[in-house]
């Protein structure tokens, strides 16, 4: 069941805020960041997703796939790997 508390909308410099209430905050499991969003008259308050979630994952399936090879080819400068683009944009 879930709880309601009342609590008021307040000036936080030329924003306005709320504090949200411990309980709340220990009920929901929010701790970080947040996203909010508008849905309808209402705001929707929910984690914000992990920055590169997924891409490990991703890049097993790659290497599985065998679909993790440079995009360039190699080549080799006084005995160094290097790609092409770092044959054209570098100065050595």
């Amino acid at each position: 069941m879930s709880t309601a508390i009342r609590t008021r909308i307040v000036k936080i410099g030329n924003s306005q805020g709320i504090r949200i209430p411990k309980l709340l905050l220990e009920q929901s499991g929010l701790n970080a960041e947040v996203e909010v969003e508008v849905e309808g008259d209402c705001l929707v308050i929910r984690p914000a997703p992990r920055q590169r979630a997924g891409w490990e994952d991703a890049f097993i399936a790659m290497a599985e796939h065998q679909d993790d090879s440079l995009l360039d080819g190699l080549s080799t400068l006084d005995g160094l790997s290097t790609t092409e683009w770092d044959d054209a944009e570098w100065d050595w």
